[in-house]
């Protein structure tokens, strides 16, 4: 009775490695590539949430940044890498389901087939301190990998978005992570996705008048929630596709 007493403490400590962490956590993150006439014009990060077996291929619903797709003209095609842990991965045509820019929700939601997508694990809301990684693409290149903290909640609704606590997490990013997945380092589920970060302008003297460039503050990374990506979804009329995810259910009133 003490042996087996010990082995059911046993599994109630065990935690997966790093490794295998990373395993969960890499196959739900892909690359967004808008181009126009063949050029590649814009890029950004998301997560795999959803997948959908169909009698021509696997659906995949892939939750990114709205202002990722925003001003777009319609002559523009948007693609959804998959597989970029593995390399350059592969490359389909993504529609675009729903997308908002907007000062409470900067989401875009698209569908594309592949029977490489892997759907993110979803998370608890973290707590202050809590480990976590930010997978991304930076400036439209390979994936990158960042570890941190969450080093700031916004548990109550905010009247001022720009002066109110945010979830915030101290891992670095740049241009092109918005969109990009926020996982919980513990087990690997996701907690959010990277809607922006805080710049400096940094000034300097050019050959007539004086330039300038904005580069990122390190350590202050803003994360969309999940309660937000589940606003989102309901706007959308797709919360279908979270149905029976705990996760992301309806925050309580």
């Amino acid at each position: 009775l003490l042996g087996l007493a010990s082995g059911c403490a046993t599994d109630r400590l065990w935690t997966p490695g790093r490794g295998e962490i990373l395993q969960r956590i890499l196959p739900s993150s892909v690359q967004v590539v808008l181009e126009q006439d063949g050029r590649r014009f814009r890029t950004g990060s998301g997560v795999v949430i959803a997948a959908s077996p169909t009698a021509h291929g696997t659906e995949c619903f892939v939750i990114t940044s709205g202002h990722t797709l925003a001003r777009l003209s319609g002559q523009e095609t948007v693609y959804v890498l998959f597989g970029r842990q593995r390399g350059a991965g592969t490359k389909a045509v993504a529609t675009v389901l729903a997308q908002r820019d907007t000062e409470d929700l900067d989401l875009a939601l698209l569908r594309a087939r592949s029977d490489t997508c892997v759907p993110a694990r979803l998370g608890a809301p973290p707590a202050l301190g809590d480990e976590i990684w930010v997978v991304a693409f930076p400036w439209g290149r390979n994936m990158t990998l960042a570890g941190g903290i969450v080093s700031q909640l916004n548990d109550a609704e905010a009247t001022d978005r720009e002066s109110a606590s945010r979830l915030m997490v101290d891992a670095s990013v740049s241009y092109g992570a918005s969109g990009g997945g926020v996982y919980e380092a513990r087990h690997g589920s996701l907690i959010g996705l990277v809607e922006g970060y805080r710049t400096a302008r940094v000034s300097f003297k050019g050959d007539a008048t004086s330039r300038y460039i904005d580069v990122p503050v390190p350590g202050e990374t803003y994360v969309i929630p999940l309660a937000d990506i589940w606003r989102f979804l309901a706007l959308a009329d797709q919360t279908r596709l979270v149905a029976g995810r705990p996760a992301l259910a309806p925050p309580k009133r």
